[in-house]
């Protein structure tokens, strides 16, 4: 995978998870927007393994662009506003 094509995951999940609710409505019984979505749940909308989609989100994760939560076995991933916004702003500057 080339990393334009990884880019392009990582900007597409980041563009699902802004209304989860609309790109994972049979995965959840509970607000996906609340709650986030899990790896698995990412990963069979990308048609990839779920270690493939953990490894996009976990890098998303890492960048501030994605918080989770821990619920019993599972993590749950959303995204972070305030710090998508912080980044945005930095980029509209000219970094």
């Amino acid at each position: 995978m080339t990393a334009t094509a990884s880019g392009h995951i990582r900007r597409t999940i980041l563009e699902w998870l802004k209304d989860p609710a609309v790109h994972f409505p049979a995965a959840y019984h509970r607000d996906p927007a609340r709650i986030g979505v899990t790896a698995r749940a990412v990963a069979a909308k990308l048609g990839v393994p779920r270690r493939t989609a953990a490894a996009h989100l976990d890098l998303l994760t890492r960048l501030g662009l994605l918080r989770t939560r821990r619920s019993r076995c599972r993590t749950y991933y959303r995204r972070d506003e305030i710090r998508i916004a912080e980044v945005t702003r930095m980029f509209e500057k000219g970094w």
